[in-house]
């Protein structure tokens, strides 16, 4: 990724299998150990930040495009991508403020090449993804997998131990 300029690690599963409920227990982990944490996520359908009535939507609504939402607490800025096709991370990179930020979470955009934890829950019955993507550095199970001996293994359901392995070991390496 030629436009990250700070550590990015992604989080890499099939739908369902808990990549956000685990990132809400691992945020404020990183954070307390200092770091500023940043993240993207990739929504595959059509989102709406804005609501209905609200003058930002009327104003979207009506061809304002970007629109900047701001107060003292936080700021939005939606802007239609048309045509519509499938962002790519490196291109969302260029446009993210990384300055002020230690690491940068990636939820999603499981086909680009770039560092990831596969998170995986055999009960599901989804395919691994690790075979078909060199770049999978961990994998988070809630069961004993056999996996190659290059990938770390980590327990899904402990965010302490994926914290320590990104703190230790991923962000020590770079």
């Amino acid at each position: 990724m030629k436009n990250a300029q700070i550590p990015i690690l992604g989080f890499a599963a099939f739908s369902g299998t808990g990549k956000t409920t685990l990132l809400t227990k691992l945020i404020p982990i990183l954070k307390h150990e200092g770091l500023r944490i940043g993240l993207i996520k990739h929504g595959h359908h059509d989102f709406e930040i804005d609501q209905p009535g609200k003058d930002s939507f009327r104003l979207r609504k009506a061809g304002a495009s970007p629109v900047m939402l701001i107060s003292s607490r936080r700021r939005a800025i939606i802007t239609e991508i048309m045509p519509e096709t499938e962002p790519k991370l490196d291109d969302q990179l260029k446009l993210l403020d990384q300055s002020e930020l230690d690491l940068l979470l990636i939820e999603g955009f499981k086909a680009e090449k770039f560092p990831k934890i596969e998170l995986h829950r055999p009960s599901l019955n989804n395919p691994l993804l690790y075979p078909n993507d060199l770049d999978i550095i961990a994998i988070a199970s809630d069961s004993e997998l056999r996996t190659p001996d290059y990938l770390i293994k980590l327990d899904i359901n402990e965010p302490e131990m994926i914290a320590e392995f990104i703190l230790n070991h991923f962000l020590k390496k770079l």
